[in-house]
Protein backbone atom coordinates (compact mmCIF):
# COMPACT_ATOMS: atom_id res chain seq x y z
CA UNK A 1 0.00 0.00 0.00
CA UNK A 2 3.01 2.35 0.71
CA UNK A 3 4.41 4.13 -2.09
CA UNK A 4 7.96 4.96 -0.49
CA UNK A 5 11.63 3.51 -0.48
CA UNK A 6 10.96 -0.15 0.33
CA UNK A 7 13.46 -1.71 3.12
CA UNK A 8 13.59 -5.13 1.54
CA UNK A 9 15.45 -7.88 3.10
CA UNK A 10 16.35 -11.45 1.45
CA UNK A 11 15.72 -14.98 2.68
CA UNK A 12 17.22 -16.54 5.03
CA UNK A 13 20.01 -18.54 3.27
CA UNK A 14 19.55 -16.81 0.03
CA UNK A 15 20.93 -13.65 -2.13
CA UNK A 16 17.22 -13.03 -2.86
CA UNK A 17 13.40 -12.72 -1.93
CA UNK A 18 10.51 -14.88 -3.05
CA UNK A 19 7.74 -13.47 -2.67
CA UNK A 20 4.12 -15.58 -3.49
CA UNK A 21 1.21 -13.89 -4.53
CA UNK A 22 1.51 -11.13 -2.13
CA UNK A 23 -2.13 -10.16 -1.70
CA UNK A 24 -1.93 -6.11 -2.31
CA UNK A 25 -4.71 -5.14 -4.24
CA UNK A 26 -6.60 -3.42 -2.51
CA UNK A 27 -3.60 -1.17 -2.10
CA UNK A 28 -2.05 1.74 -4.14
CA UNK A 29 1.50 0.77 -3.61
CA UNK A 30 3.53 3.57 -5.29
CA UNK A 31 7.08 2.72 -4.00
CA UNK A 32 10.89 2.12 -5.17
CA UNK A 33 13.73 -0.17 -4.07
CA UNK A 34 17.43 -0.46 -4.63
CA UNK A 35 16.48 -4.35 -5.56
CA UNK A 36 15.95 -5.65 -8.80
CA UNK A 37 12.47 -7.09 -9.30
CA UNK A 38 11.18 -9.85 -11.65
CA UNK A 39 7.46 -9.94 -11.62
CA UNK A 40 4.80 -12.92 -12.71
CA UNK A 41 1.13 -12.08 -12.40
CA UNK A 42 -1.64 -14.61 -14.19
CA UNK A 43 -5.15 -14.71 -14.01
CA UNK A 44 -5.52 -11.26 -13.98
CA UNK A 45 -6.10 -8.16 -15.65
CA UNK A 46 -4.53 -5.03 -14.51
CA UNK A 47 -1.95 -1.91 -14.23
CA UNK A 48 1.40 -1.99 -15.57
CA UNK A 49 2.96 1.36 -14.26
CA UNK A 50 6.05 1.56 -14.13
CA UNK A 51 8.23 4.63 -14.38
CA UNK A 52 7.10 7.03 -17.04
CA UNK A 53 5.07 4.24 -18.88
CA UNK A 54 1.51 3.34 -18.34
CA UNK A 55 -0.35 0.75 -19.81
CA UNK A 56 -2.62 -2.62 -18.92
CA UNK A 57 -1.67 -6.19 -19.13
CA UNK A 58 -4.61 -8.67 -20.16
CA UNK A 59 -4.41 -12.51 -18.44
CA UNK A 60 -0.53 -12.28 -17.43
CA UNK A 61 2.43 -9.86 -17.40
CA UNK A 62 6.27 -10.63 -16.74
CA UNK A 63 8.44 -7.50 -16.04
CA UNK A 64 11.61 -6.95 -14.93
CA UNK A 65 12.11 -3.63 -12.86
CA UNK A 66 15.50 -2.43 -12.39
CA UNK A 67 17.17 -0.38 -9.64
CA UNK A 68 15.20 2.62 -8.09
CA UNK A 69 12.06 2.58 -10.14
CA UNK A 70 9.05 3.48 -8.80
CA UNK A 71 6.44 1.10 -10.06
CA UNK A 72 2.84 -0.05 -8.80
CA UNK A 73 1.86 -2.96 -7.85
CA UNK A 74 0.68 -4.97 -10.44
CA UNK A 75 -2.49 -6.31 -8.60
CA UNK A 76 -3.88 -3.18 -7.52
CA UNK A 77 -7.41 -3.07 -8.06
CA UNK A 78 -7.50 -6.93 -9.63
CA UNK A 79 -10.78 -9.07 -7.96
CA UNK A 80 -10.30 -12.37 -9.77
CA UNK A 81 -8.63 -15.17 -8.44
CA UNK A 82 -4.72 -14.40 -9.11
CA UNK A 83 -1.26 -15.83 -8.90
CA UNK A 84 2.03 -13.72 -8.87
CA UNK A 85 5.27 -14.42 -8.49
CA UNK A 86 7.95 -11.70 -7.18
CA UNK A 87 11.72 -12.15 -7.01
CA UNK A 88 13.80 -9.03 -5.80
CA UNK A 89 17.38 -9.47 -5.94
CA UNK A 90 19.86 -7.30 -4.05
CA UNK A 91 21.78 -4.79 -6.19
CA UNK A 92 24.57 -6.29 -6.51
CA UNK A 93 23.54 -9.46 -7.18
CA UNK A 94 26.11 -10.91 -9.38
CA UNK A 95 27.76 -7.25 -9.89
CA UNK A 96 30.86 -7.87 -10.12
CA UNK A 97 30.65 -11.72 -12.54
CA UNK A 98 28.43 -9.64 -14.43
CA UNK A 99 31.35 -6.91 -15.40
CA UNK A 100 34.38 -9.97 -15.48
CA UNK A 101 32.38 -13.32 -16.95
CA UNK A 102 32.43 -13.19 -20.70
CA UNK A 103 29.57 -15.96 -19.98
CA UNK A 104 27.12 -13.93 -18.30
CA UNK A 105 27.68 -10.74 -21.28
CA UNK A 106 23.80 -11.64 -22.47
CA UNK A 107 22.60 -11.09 -18.95
CA UNK A 108 24.79 -8.47 -17.55
CA UNK A 109 23.25 -6.22 -20.99
CA UNK A 110 20.05 -7.38 -19.50
CA UNK A 111 20.52 -6.09 -16.27
CA UNK A 112 21.05 -2.69 -17.87
CA UNK A 113 18.01 -2.81 -20.27
CA UNK A 114 16.15 -3.30 -17.10
CA UNK A 115 16.93 0.19 -15.89
CA UNK A 116 14.12 1.09 -18.53
CA UNK A 117 11.92 -1.57 -17.32
CA UNK A 118 11.22 -4.83 -19.90
CA UNK A 119 7.88 -6.36 -20.20
CA UNK A 120 8.24 -9.49 -21.83
CA UNK A 121 5.40 -11.86 -24.36
CA UNK A 122 5.19 -14.51 -26.46
CA UNK A 123 6.63 -17.75 -25.46
CA UNK A 124 9.15 -15.70 -23.31
CA UNK A 125 6.51 -15.01 -21.05
CA UNK A 126 5.25 -18.21 -20.93
CA UNK A 127 7.94 -20.47 -20.23
CA UNK A 128 9.08 -18.16 -17.76
CA UNK A 129 6.09 -17.90 -15.79
CA UNK A 130 5.78 -21.84 -15.80
CA UNK A 131 9.47 -21.97 -14.38
CA UNK A 132 8.36 -18.91 -11.76
CA UNK A 133 5.67 -20.73 -10.74
CA UNK A 134 6.91 -23.83 -9.61
CA UNK A 135 10.39 -21.48 -8.22
CA UNK A 136 9.60 -22.21 -4.67
CA UNK A 137 9.59 -25.97 -4.42
CA UNK A 138 13.48 -25.85 -5.58
CA UNK A 139 16.52 -25.97 -2.89
CA UNK A 140 18.19 -22.36 -2.35
CA UNK A 141 20.70 -23.29 -4.80
CA UNK A 142 18.59 -24.81 -7.56
CA UNK A 143 17.13 -21.80 -7.36
CA UNK A 144 20.01 -19.86 -7.72
CA UNK A 145 21.10 -22.20 -10.44
CA UNK A 146 17.20 -21.59 -11.97
CA UNK A 147 17.34 -17.92 -11.77
CA UNK A 148 20.46 -17.46 -13.59
CA UNK A 149 18.96 -19.89 -16.35
CA UNK A 150 15.85 -17.72 -16.27
CA UNK A 151 17.46 -14.62 -16.99
CA UNK A 152 20.00 -16.08 -19.57
CA UNK A 153 16.46 -16.97 -21.31
CA UNK A 154 14.89 -13.75 -20.99
CA UNK A 155 18.76 -11.98 -22.30
CA UNK A 156 18.83 -13.81 -25.11
CA UNK A 157 14.98 -13.12 -26.11
CA UNK A 158 13.50 -10.91 -29.01
CA UNK A 159 10.05 -11.12 -27.04
CA UNK A 160 10.33 -8.03 -25.14
CA UNK A 161 9.15 -4.24 -24.77
CA UNK A 162 11.15 -1.56 -22.92
CA UNK A 163 8.98 -0.18 -20.96
CA UNK A 164 10.33 3.52 -20.84
CA UNK A 165 12.39 5.39 -23.41
CA UNK A 166 15.40 5.94 -21.29
CA UNK A 167 16.75 4.90 -18.16
CA UNK A 168 14.45 5.37 -14.98
CA UNK A 169 16.28 7.36 -12.26
CA UNK A 170 14.27 7.59 -9.03
CA UNK A 171 12.49 11.03 -8.58
CA UNK A 172 13.24 11.00 -5.16
CA UNK A 173 16.29 13.00 -3.51
CA UNK A 174 17.52 11.27 0.25
CA UNK A 175 16.43 14.28 2.09
CA UNK A 176 12.40 13.79 0.51
CA UNK A 177 13.31 9.83 0.92
CA UNK A 178 14.02 10.60 4.73
CA UNK A 179 10.78 13.07 5.48
CA UNK A 180 8.40 10.44 3.75
CA UNK A 181 10.12 7.92 6.05
CA UNK A 182 9.29 10.00 9.21
CA UNK A 183 5.28 10.65 7.65
CA UNK A 184 4.92 6.62 7.47
CA UNK A 185 6.03 5.90 10.69
CA UNK A 186 3.92 8.95 12.24
CA UNK A 187 1.09 7.47 10.45
CA UNK A 188 2.02 3.83 11.91
CA UNK A 189 2.13 5.30 15.38
CA UNK A 190 -0.73 7.03 15.51
CA UNK A 191 -3.42 5.69 12.93
CA UNK A 192 -5.21 4.23 15.70
CA UNK A 193 -6.42 7.94 16.59
CA UNK A 194 -7.35 11.32 14.93
CA UNK A 195 -4.36 12.62 12.99
CA UNK A 196 -4.45 16.48 12.55
CA UNK A 197 -2.97 17.82 9.07
CA UNK A 198 -1.09 20.20 10.54
CA UNK A 199 0.87 17.73 12.80
CA UNK A 200 2.16 16.25 9.73
CA UNK A 201 2.66 20.07 8.31
CA UNK A 202 4.76 20.17 11.49
CA UNK A 203 6.68 17.65 11.61
CA UNK A 204 7.38 18.22 7.96
CA UNK A 205 8.21 21.74 8.08
CA UNK A 206 6.00 22.61 5.43
CA UNK A 207 2.41 24.54 5.81
CA UNK A 208 -0.89 22.33 5.42
CA UNK A 209 -1.57 23.19 1.92
CA UNK A 210 2.60 22.49 1.01
CA UNK A 211 2.03 18.96 2.77
CA UNK A 212 -0.70 18.07 0.63
CA UNK A 213 0.95 19.12 -2.64
CA UNK A 214 4.12 17.38 -1.54
CA UNK A 215 2.21 13.72 -0.24
CA UNK A 216 -0.05 13.73 -3.78
CA UNK A 217 3.19 14.52 -5.49
CA UNK A 218 5.89 11.27 -3.65
CA UNK A 219 2.49 9.10 -3.03
CA UNK A 220 0.32 9.45 -6.43
CA UNK A 221 -2.96 9.56 -3.62
CA UNK A 222 -3.95 12.12 -1.04
CA UNK A 223 -3.33 11.65 2.41
CA UNK A 224 -6.87 10.55 3.50
CA UNK A 225 -7.12 8.07 0.99
CA UNK A 226 -3.68 6.83 2.33
CA UNK A 227 -4.46 6.92 5.96
CA UNK A 228 -7.62 5.12 4.76
CA UNK A 229 -5.85 2.46 2.90
CA UNK A 230 -3.59 1.63 6.00
CA UNK A 231 -6.34 1.96 8.82
CA UNK A 232 -8.52 -0.63 6.34
CA UNK A 233 -5.07 -2.64 5.98
CA UNK A 234 -4.79 -3.05 9.99
CA UNK A 235 -8.92 -3.82 10.63
CA UNK A 236 -8.35 -6.69 8.14
CA UNK A 237 -5.96 -8.04 10.27
CA UNK A 238 -8.12 -7.08 13.47
CA UNK A 239 -10.91 -9.23 11.62
CA UNK A 240 -9.18 -12.07 11.22
CA UNK A 241 -7.81 -12.09 14.81
CA UNK A 242 -11.27 -12.61 15.69
CA UNK A 243 -12.60 -9.22 16.69
CA UNK A 244 -16.13 -7.90 15.85
CA UNK A 245 -16.64 -5.28 13.26
CA UNK A 246 -16.99 -2.57 15.99
CA UNK A 247 -13.92 -3.52 17.79
CA UNK A 248 -11.85 -3.67 14.13
CA UNK A 249 -13.52 -0.33 13.34
CA UNK A 250 -12.44 2.01 16.39
CA UNK A 251 -9.04 0.27 16.82
CA UNK A 252 -8.18 0.95 13.27
CA UNK A 253 -8.29 4.30 14.02
CA UNK A 254 -12.23 5.08 12.30
CA UNK A 255 -14.63 7.37 14.25
CA UNK A 256 -18.00 5.86 12.61
CA UNK A 257 -18.96 2.82 12.21
CA UNK A 258 -21.15 3.50 9.15
CA UNK A 259 -18.07 5.66 7.47
CA UNK A 260 -16.26 2.31 8.21
CA UNK A 261 -18.02 0.23 6.42
CA UNK A 262 -18.22 2.56 3.53
CA UNK A 263 -14.87 2.93 2.90
CA UNK A 264 -13.82 -0.70 4.05
CA UNK A 265 -16.04 -1.57 0.78
CA UNK A 266 -14.81 0.53 -1.64
CA UNK A 267 -11.01 -0.53 -0.79
CA UNK A 268 -11.65 -4.23 -0.59
CA UNK A 269 -14.97 -4.73 -2.41
CA UNK A 270 -16.85 -6.21 0.43
CA UNK A 271 -18.27 -5.42 3.58
CA UNK A 272 -16.36 -6.17 6.82
CA UNK A 273 -18.80 -8.69 8.45
CA UNK A 274 -18.48 -10.61 4.72
CA UNK A 275 -14.83 -10.35 4.85
CA UNK A 276 -14.80 -11.66 8.42
CA UNK A 277 -17.09 -14.38 7.17
CA UNK A 278 -14.96 -15.59 4.21
CA UNK A 279 -11.84 -15.20 6.44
Amino acid sequence: MKAYLEEIRTDTDSSFRLLLTPHLNDFFLWHFHPEYELVFIEGADGPRHVGDHLSRYEGSDLVFIGSYIPHLNFDYGVRTDYRKVVIQLREDFLQADLQKMPELAAIARLFEQSRRGIAFHGRTKQVVGRRLMRFHQLSHFRQWIELLEIFQLLATSSEYTLLNSRPVDSPFNAREQQRLQRVYRFIEENYARKIEMAELADLTNLTVAAFCRYFKKMTRTTFTEFVNQHRVREAKRLLLADQSVTEACFASGFESLSYFNRIFKRLTGQNPMAFKKVG
